[in-house]
C-alpha cells in the first residue's frame, strides 16, 4: 500500500488543517503508507505535538509550517516553505464554521475571513501545488467539503456557499486534470467527530448525536483517489448525486433549512 500512494502520486504530502481532526487522521493515513507529510495549522504546540506523534508511529519525515490559512499571502508562504519538496497529494481540509447562525447575526469581515479560507485558499492550493503536478504527470489533490454544499438553506448562508464552491472547484478540475494523471477528489463529509465540532455542540448545549469517525473518513477517502470527482462518505452510493435528488431546488432548501433550524434548536432546548 505504501508502494502504492508514494509510488503513484510522490513522496510527499501536504494537510492544510492537519493538526487534529480530519486533517490528523489524513496525515496519519499517509503517513502509515509510507508517504512523508507537511502539517500545516495555526498553532504550532498542536502541530508539533502531532508531527512527534506522527514520526514515532509511521518512521517518516514531517514538517510542520504554522500559517493562518485565512490570510491572503498564507498560500504562496506555504508554497515557498516546501519549495524543495516534490508534493504528490495535497488534502485542503481546512474551513469549518463554528455553529449556525443567521447571515446578519454574523459580522461582515467574519464571513470574508470563511470565503478567504473556504475558497480563495483551496483555489490558490489547487493552482500553486496542482501545477506541477500535471506538469509531472502525477499527483493527487483532495478537497474537503460538506453536506451543506448540496443546497442553500437558513443560518448556513455563507458556509454553504463556500462550501458548494469547493465541490463545483473540485468537480471542474477533475474534469480538466482526469487525462494528466493527477486525481481530483471532491470529499463531501457530514457531521463527523473532530475537536472543533463537539466545541460547538458544548458550547449550544447541545448533543452530538451520530458522528463519522475521522479515522474512517480519511481511509476511505485514501483507498479511493481516483475515484472522482466526488466521494460521499457514509453514502450508500458515494460516487452519487445529491441526496435531494430531483427535488426542486426551493424544496431542497427548504428542507436544508428544516434541518439547520431543527439542529438549532436541540441545542437552545438543553
Amino acid at each position: 500500500m505504501a508502494e502504492t500512494l508514494t509510488g503513484k502520486y510522490g513522496p510527499w504530502g501536504i494537510v492544510a488543517g492537519g493538526s487534529d481532526g480530519v486533517g490528523a487522521a489524513f496525515a496519519h493515513g499517509m503517513a502509515s503508507r509510507g508517504m512523508n507529510v507537511v502539517l500545516v495549522a495555526r498553532r504550532p504546540p498542536v502541530l508539533e505535538a502531532s508531527a512527534d506523534d506522527i514520526r514515532a508511529r509511521h518512521g517518516v519525515e514531517v514538517r510542520t509550517v504554522a500559517l493562518d490559512l485565512s490570510t491572503p499571502a498564507a498560500l504562496a508562504e506555504l508554497t515557498d516553505k516546501t519549495a524543495d519538496l516534490e508534493v504528490g497529494l495535497f488534502v485542503y481540509n481546512a474551513g469549518g464554521d463554528d455553529r449556525s447562525t443567521a447571515f446578519l447575526d454574523k459580522d461582515l469581515d467574519t464571513h470574508l475571513v470563511l470565503v478567504q479560507r473556504n475558497c480563495v485558499g483551496p483555489l490558490e492550493a489547487a493552482y500553486r501545488f496542482g501545477a506541477p503536478m500535471v506538469a509531472r504527470g502525477r499527483g493527487a489533490v483532495v478537497l474537503v467539503t460538506s453536506g451543506a454544499a448540496w443546497a442553500g438553506g437558513a443560518t448556513l448562508t455563507a458556509y454553504g456557499a463556500t462550501k458548494a464552491f469547493d465541490l463545483i472547484l473540485a468537480e471542474s478540475l477533475w474534469a480538466e486534470w482526469r487525462t494528466s494523471g493527477v486525481d481530483v477528489l471532491g470529499l463531501v463529509l457530514g457531521r463527523t467527530d473532530t475537536p472543533s465540532l463537539r466545541r460547538a455542540f458544548v458550547a449550544d448545549g447541545g448533543p452530538h448525536g451520530d458522528l463519522a469517525d475521522p479515522r474512517e473518513v480519511a481511509e476511505e477517502a485514501l483507498d479511493h483517489l481516483g475515484d472522482g470527482p466526488t466521494w460521499i462518505h457514509g453514502s450508500d452510493t458515494p460516487t452519487g448525486g445529491s441526496p435531494f435528488g430531483a427535488l426542486p431546488r426551493r424544496d431542497a432548501v427548504l428542507a436544508m433549512s428544516r434541518g439547520a433550524s431543527a439542529h438549532s434548536r436541540r441545542a437552545d432546548s438543553q
